[in-house]
């Protein structure tokens, strides 16, 4: 029988604090929807507006958004000790999980440490082992996610205005007009500003290039989707055709999403779509 979750926003203790999370309530088993490393839990506005069914049970990871004000370091194992807490709460034995980007490497962690909590694993455009840049360094990874970081640096006078800059730097597929996307930027501000930790940010960021992965170790049953592109129209893809080939074996199925970026896999309806696609071989 399928657990009964009560709708809406909450909160759950974790070390540092509370995490803030919503469960979208559908008609399908728990899915644990994790964001990326810049993003939050509006991530999902997207996969919910395909597939109501869905019950996902999505929340704001520490140090950004509800959760921007969780104290203390961050990691990718940081953040499963919160997602544990999080499901404790709730009193949800195990769960599908979907991760998109980072999020898909918190998930592939969640389902190494705690094997007995996870059901099944959705990666889109992440939790596989990424090739990193030539000559990328720890030092270096301001430069890489200067994008994000440049949100900080100023008070946003509406949304509208973080939204063009948004496009503008770092999702230039995106659809300005999507009232989908508006509603997830004015999520991400309070007062005008960004509620995002740039150490926070960092740390995460460091885990995902220089940190282990534990793939190889997971037992549950994988589910893969790839972009075309990075970020933007041509760009070089986070998954090369030879790393999507090395991670096929170690999945059930594996998707290839054609014309959209990193960001479209799940922003737009068709990542959207393909990911629910994917979901519903894994909850039934």
């Amino acid at each position: 029988m399928t657990k009964w979750l009560p709708p809406g926003p909450g909160r759950a203790s974790v070390d540092g604090g509370e995490l803030a999370f919503e469960v979208l309530p559908g008609s399908t088993a728990p899915v644990l929807a994790i964001h990326g490393i810049s993003s939050q839990r509006k991530l999902w506005n997207w996969l919910h507006r395909v597939s109501p069914e869905l019950t996902l049970i999505a929340p704001d990871l520490r140090g950004r958004a509800d959760s921007a004000e969780v104290k203390g370091p961050s990691s990718l194992g940081r953040h499963v000790a919160d997602l544990i807490a999080l499901l404790d709460q709730l009193e949800v034995d195990r769960v599908h999980v979907c991760g998109m980007s980072m999020g898909g490497f918190v998930g592939v962690e969640l389902a190494y440490a705690h094997p007995g909590r996870v059901d099944s694993l959705t990666l889109v455009d992440g939790g596989f082992p990424m090739p990193t840049p030539p000559g990328l360094t720890p030092e270096a990874l301001p430069a890489v996610f200067a994008d994000r970081l440049a949100r900080l640096d100023q008070r946003w006078d509406s949304v509208q205005q973080y939204l063009d800059f948004f496009v503008a730097n770092t999702t230039p597929l995106l659809d300005p007009a999507d009232p989908l996307l508006r509603d997830y930027l004015a999520h991400d501000l309070r007062d005008g500003l960004v509620q995002l930790s740039a150490s926070n940010l960092l740390d995460d960021a460091q885990d995902v290039y220089f940190g282990d992965n534990h793939w190889e170790q997971v037992a549950v049953p994988i589910r893969f989707l790839h972009a075309e592109w990075g970020a933007g129209p041509g760009r070089p893809p986070g998954y090369p055709t030879e790393s999507v080939e090395q991670f096929r074996p170690a999945t059930v199925r594996t998707v290839f999403v054609e014309g959209v970026d990193h960001a479209g896999s799940i922003m737009t309806e068709k990542g959207a779509r393909a990911t629910a696609q994917l979901l519903a071989g894994a909850v039934g």
